[in-house]
């Protein structure tokens, strides 16, 4: 019988349904437009831009533009690709519009889908990102999606790591900007730390289509993107620690592998203090306990997590001798992307490898804080429904599942579940070579490096041939994906495989193609395309006949969102395929989250060696425990990026200050508001309120006054005047503050004194923020302890930082003052120094900003230090920044490799 629930869906539809349903009669607007569009030229569909384009910007509403703007698009897609959108095309791309993620399945066109509400909103003149996961589907979808666009008379720009910055700026200027989330997020930091409103590449962040929406707005969610700078050398104590962490016994610590963490015990502390006491790093007398010991702690906490929760080939390859991360969700590598807080050292430590410094946060920001700036918000993916909740409360993002193009007719079987992991392996591959026997393809999904090459050695034993697809082969990734869809082929993949790829059934034609025509470039290349078009058809056909694609994974994953990816990969466009999960009690999920009933069960079943058991109800059993990890991951990341709304309020104002002061004119009575306001916490402090002119501290007050305000006068007089007081101190000095400004901006000229104000205002608050940053993720690591005592971390959080915030703003108020009434003007000799010294300055700082980019030195190996070497900087020992650099440049240590370290 059906439940109340479904004899309900069946009757009224689900709410998915009901949407697609009300959206139809606007799908059925634009075809009806289609005959009129078909007649117009090239030149009247750009003509028909402009028109569209005129009307947008005179207040009429994109929504009732969009039937003859999608039609104007889908013509243009058609001259230009040959494409035609399907219906369901048309459908995902209204729901962008509307500021929801549209979820289509595999092979549906969702690059084309993207146009159509791309043009629309781009007639706004306001500017489009459409943002995808890599730095080549960026260059791909702009150079390819670019013709459509032009078709209609609108500019396409890409934005890529390291482009020059006139190029950068251009991009951003077009209709449509196809670009990373990573180089998004780094330029809105970058353009927050010029000091130049024309050297700021990004415009407005009116609207934007997220590409793989799931794994850039949750996966990476919990990533920050920082700019850092170098900061001190602590190689030694890594090293330090690493050596005595194998000394440890389980009975010193204990694992979560739930929350990836890990805590000394008692007896673990006991044995720290006495090791770290007898290798000179913690103090004598001091203990575990104190203040001063809080650095030393987090790092042999660090050290500790990088031996028992980073495991290599899992989390992270060595390559060329440098650490580099594996993302858990793609599989991918991430290039320039380092752990921070030293774990990344810790780790670097553990693996013998050199140690690079930590660095100092110069800017941050999150990609949840970062996307929730655009006005409008779309997403495209092939699986967001199981995370639906979390985009409605975070990004306030609906979730639509778009109708196929045609129906899905892969076969998904039940799990397998095996007690060990040895049975389940030995199944999988006695059903690869059962499969590739008959000439279907089979991709095998695996959760690791370590487990896609263990596979690897079982199937080269068993004599199957296959391709390895993991981070070590990311070069030949998109070969290997373009040969899994032949007849007869074996790959085996990390979750790289899951993402931005299409396998097509006997393999792909553009890929036969481009290699025929390499190998014999003279060829006719028109005879070439024909005869491969012809062998792949019956390529094709064979391979549908072998049953299509067959996904078998050979484990769970924490998210059924990467399981449902990897099935997607089979049964595109209506193909044949099959799925099948092989799993073992041994698996990483069934071991952390898996219930202890289902041993019991398959115990008393009395299962025989090498046998499994499949049923629906063990695939329940194992979503719910899925659901309950996602959950838990949600409730992480939600808290996370309640702590990060904090600093991203603080971030807004200090950015929109920063902007304020770069598009005004004059700053003089900002700089004397600030005075003011120095002038009168100063009096508030010398000479509090109600009391006697007996208790003022004039001496105090009148040093203070040489000190922060630059200014000598005769404060001690005018206390001792008769029926003076504190208000008439204060008017007095305010004066005097003025009038020694307003003979400065003579002395300078009313132009320099303008820009020296701007200068001092910007450097004063990057500078201040800097250290504000620092003080956070100080705050931030401790006040969880805030609990113990029944107190709310984040509320304490809250408190805190806005406390600091003022004391921040306070210190900024008093800085500026300060440097301004010190500024005078110099000698020509004076002027060359400092525009030397400041172009070295905002060198450093674009070089931190420039992520990947390292600084050259140029190093002199004639006067340098013995044993100097340039990529060891154990070999620099420890000059002062004022000293000589070892490298024998003859320049001063903090102007050369000082800037490194």
């Amino acid at each position: 019988m059906l439940g109340m629930g479904k004899i309900a869906k069946k009757v009224f539809g689900t709410p998915n349904d009901r949407k697609v349903k009300a959206t139809r009669p606007l799908v059925a607007k634009v075809n009806a437009l289609e005959p009129d569009f078909e007649k117009l030229s090239d030149e009247e569909i750009i003509a028909k831009t402009n028109e569209l384009s005129e009307r947008a910007q005179g207040g009429e509403s994109l929504d009732d533009l969009l039937p003859e703007a999608f039609a104007n698009c889908r013509e243009a897609a058609r001259r230009a690709l040959g494409l035609r959108a399907f219906d369901v095309q048309l459908l995902g791309g209204i729901f962008l519009h509307q500021g929801n993620i549209s979820e289509m399945k595999t092979g549906e066109g969702k690059t084309l889908v993207a146009t159509f509400p791309a043009y629309l909103n781009a007639l706004m003149g306001k500017g489009v990102h459409v943002v995808t996961v890599n730095d080549y589907l960026a260059r791909r979808d702009a150079e390819w999606m670019g013709k459509v666009f032009g078709a209609l008379g609108m500019t396409t720009g890409v934005v890529y790591p390291n482009q020059p910055d006139g190029e950068k700026r251009e991009a951003y200027a077009c209709d449509v900007t196809y670009a990373t989330n990573n180089e998004l997020g780094f330029d809105y930091l970058r353009d927050n730390m010029k000091s130049d409103l024309r050297e700021m590449s990004q415009r407005d962040h009116f609207f934007a289509i997220v590409d793989e929406v799931d794994s850039i707005l949750i996966d990476e969610a919990r990533t920050p993107l920082i700019i850092s700078g170098p900061a001190q050398d602590r190689s030694d104590l890594y090293v330090a620690i690493d050596k005595f962490i194998p000394e440890l016994s389980e009975g010193h610590y204990s694992v979560d592998e739930k929350t990836k963490n890990v805590t000394f015990t008692d007896e673990g502390n006991e044995f720290l203090e006495e090791h770290l006491s007898a290798r000179g790093l913690l103090p004598e007398g001091q203990s575990l306990y104190d203040p001063e010991s809080t650095t030393l702690v987090h790092h042999v906490n660090q050290g500790l997590r990088a031996h028992k929760l980073f495991t290599r080939d899992k989390d992270y390859i060595v390559r060329d001798g440098e650490v580099v991360l594996i993302d858990e969700f793609t599989g991918r590598m991430m290039a320039g992307r380092r752990l921070s807080e030293g774990l990344h050292q810790a780790i670097e430590a553990k693996e013998d490898c050199n140690i690079r410094p930590e660095n100092v946060t110069l800017a941050q920001v999150t990609f949840q804080n970062y996307f929730r700036l655009y006005d409008k918000l779309a997403g495209m993916t092939g699986t967001a429904v199981t995370e639906a909740e979390e985009f409605a409360q975070i990004y306030g993002l609906g979730v639509v599942e778009v109708p196929t193009n045609r129906p899905i007719a892969r076969q998904d079987e039940d799990d397998a579940v095996y007690r060990t992991a040895r049975e389940k392996y030995e199944a999988v591959v006695e059903t690869i070579k059962e499969a590739s026997g008959k000439g279907q393809p089979i991709l095998v999904g695996t959760t690791s490096i370590e487990k896609s090459e263990f596979l690897a050695d079982l199937l080269t034993n068993a004599g199957v041939k296959h391709s390895v697809l993991n981070a070590r082969q990311h070069e030949q990734e998109a070969q290997i994906v373009a040969d899994a869809g032949k007849l007869g082929a074996v790959t085996i993949a990390t979750n790289m495989a899951g993402r931005g790829t299409d396998i097509k059934l006997g393999g792909n034609v553009e890929f036969k193609v481009l290699e025929a025509i390499a190998n014999n470039p003279e060829g006719d290349h028109e005879a070439i395309r024909k005869e491969i078009e012809q062998a792949h058809n019956s390529d094709e056909e064979a391979v549908k006949a072998a049953g299509g694609l067959f996904v078998l994974a050979t484990e769970r994953h924490e998210s059924r969102r990467i399981d449902n990816q990897l099935r997607g990969r089979s049964g595109r466009q209506g193909d044949p395929g099959r799925s099948a999960f092989f799993l073992s009690l041994e698996d990483d999920l069934m071991r952390i989250f898996g219930s202890e009933r289902l041993d019991k069960v398959l115990s008393t079943l009395g299962m025989k060696e090498g046998e499994a058991i499949v049923h629906p109800w063990v695939n329940k059993s194992l979503e719910r425990a899925q659901a309950k990890v996602e959950g838990r991951n949600f409730d992480i990341r939600k808290q996370l990026l309640k702590f990060d709304d904090v600093m991203n309020d603080q971030r807004k104002v200090i950015f929109s200050q920063r902007r304020e002061i770069m598009e005004a004119e004059d700053l003089s009575e900002i700089a004397q508001d600030m005075r003011h306001d120095v002038i009168s916490d100063l009096i508030e402090q010398y000479m509090p309120p109600k009391s006697y002119a007996d208790q003022w501290d004039t001496e105090g007050l009148y040093a203070a006054c040489i000190e922060k305000l630059s200014l000598d006068v005769p404060v001690i007089e005018w206390a001792n005047e008769e029926g003076v007081d504190d208000d008439d101190i204060r008017e007095r000095l305010e004066k005097e503050g003025d009038e020694a400004m307003a003979k400065k901006a003579v002395a300078f000229g009313p132009e320099s004194m303008r820009m020296i104000e701007k200068q001092i205002l910007l450097q004063t608050i990057d500078s201040k923020w800097r250290e504000h940053l620092l003080t956070l993720e100080h705050l931030r690591s401790v006040v969880g302890f805030r609990g113990y005592a029944q107190r709310d971390p984040l509320n304490e959080y809250k408190n805190e930082s806005f406390q600091l915030f003022e004391s921040m703003l306070d210190g900024l108020r008093e800085e500026v003052t300060t440097t301004l009434s010190r500024v005078r003007p110099m000698s020509e000799e004076e002027q060359k120094q400092m525009a030397m010294e400041m172009a070295a300055q905002q060198q450093q700082l674009q070089q931190a900003a420039q992520t990947s980019a390292e600084p050259s030195v140029v190093s002199n190996p004639e006067n340098a230090k013995d044993g100097f070497d340039e990529n060891d900087t154990i070999t620099w020992g420890n000059p002062g920044r004022n000293e000589p650099c070892p490298c024998g440049s003859g320049k001063k240590f903090k102007h050369c490799h000082g800037r490194l370290a």
